[in-house]
């Protein structure tokens, strides 16, 4: 691998959102979102090196994510907290005070996976809902870098000082966020930190990252870019594809649907390039060596596993940190095994660490 790369932050999934199965479709009690299924899985993650875990929302789903990251923050000694906030159901300047005081409970180690929600029960169209989502990121960053808030926007009409409580570093955590629609990159190209992207095959992976570098800089602005997806991994590609058919071993066709449907961006632009994608796959629902779309058919949203075995998965990562990725948010199931399997196989070969907005990026993505 070059050494012009950086290193990439890791991230593993806390699965919050009742998002956990031995095999797709099947509902387990033992793995269903609870306190202690949650704090296992955040356990896991920093015993196995992972640099940070993602705490999904979902308003139907699953127990409340700011709630949970308050009570796991004291257990986290070293380990990020990614915690995902649904910008629809928050006001701005409340979500401020929460976040600086997450922060405070974590010694500065908050990070946020800023979602462009509605509010439970209502509609909005793309566009507006993306502009609403800027507004609140925009927000939020004056807040909690400590400044005060004039505020005239279309959602919001604000003039506050910022809150008494602070973030640890008096800056505002990274903003994660992702979409593929045009509005979607139109707002992380003036407002988030870092653009997370859902799996497609490689040349397009790349094709996004170009077009975002350019929207940013259009801007006057940087982006740093992360990849979502599942992972299966084992000693041997047999085993991992083995592994893979039987995840979707016990799934009915109606019960995927009915997974996918119940997901708020059913609807969205890159849920249905997920399935686009998956709709171009192989007999095996392979798209690419490696990238398997079967786990789409059981989930709404990140719907592709990097599968194989550790050289293989670990190829596939460095090929992606190539065109761009320095962050990536991993699954698989059950997180926990799954989990493990990733840091013992692969996580130990990465050059990783905590993704850093300060540090300079590598002179290929400013070319």
């Amino acid at each position: 691998m070059s050494d012009r790369l950086p290193p990439c932050e890791v991230s593993w999934f806390g699965a919050l959102c009742d998002d956990d199965y031995e095999f797709l479709g099947v509902p387990d009690p033992a793995l269903r979102s609870s306190w202690e299924h949650g704090r296992q899985l955040v356990l896991m993650a920093q015993k196995g090196g992972f640099d940070n875990i993602l705490l999904p929302s979902g308003y139907q789903l699953g127990i409340d994510t700011t709630a949970f990251a308050a009570a796991v923050a004291p257990l986290v000694d070293r380990m990020r907290l990614l915690v995902a906030v649904r910008c629809g159901e928050s006001w701005p300047p409340q979500l401020a005070r929460q976040l600086a005081t997450l922060d405070q409970l974590l010694g500065g180690r908050l990070t946020v996976n800023i979602i462009s929600s509605e509010m439970p029960g209502e509609t909005l169209d793309s566009a507006p809902r993306y502009r609403r989502t800027v507004e609140v990121m925009t927000i939020l960053k004056t807040l909690l870098s400590g400044q005060p808030l004039d505020h005239e926007g279309e959602f919001y009409k604000l003039r506050l000082d910022p809150p008494r409580v602070g973030t640890v570093s008096g800056q505002c955590p990274p903003l994660y966020f992702g979409g593929l629609s045009p509005a979607a990159r139109a707002a992380a190209a003036r407002a988030a930190d870092v653009y997370l992207m859902w799996p497609d095959r490689l040349e397009a992976v790349a094709e996004v990252v170009r077009d975002m570098r350019q929207r940013a800089a259009a801007c006057g602005r940087t982006l740093r870019f992360g990849y979502r997806a599942h992972v299966v991994v084992r000693e041997t590609e047999a085993e991992a594809r083995r592994a893979a058919t039987r995840l979707l071993s016990r799934l009915e066709a109606a019960q995927g649907e009915a997974i996918r449907a119940r997901s708020l961006d059913a609807k969205s632009l890159g849920v249905s390039q997920q399935s686009a994608l998956r709709d171009s796959a192989d007999d095996d629902g392979y798209v690419e060596p490696n990238l398997w779309t079967g786990i789409g058919r059981a989930r709404s949203g990140c719907g592709a596993a990097i599968v194989g075995d550790p050289d293989q998965v670990l190829a596939k990562l460095q090929a992606y940190r190539e065109v761009g990725m320095e962050a990536f948010v991993l699954s698989g199931y059950p997180h926990a095994a799954e989990g493990d399997l990733f840091a013992r196989h692969v996580l130990s070969r990465l050059d990783h660490g905590p993704l850093r907005l300060d540090a300079p990026l590598p002179a290929a993505a400013l070319a």
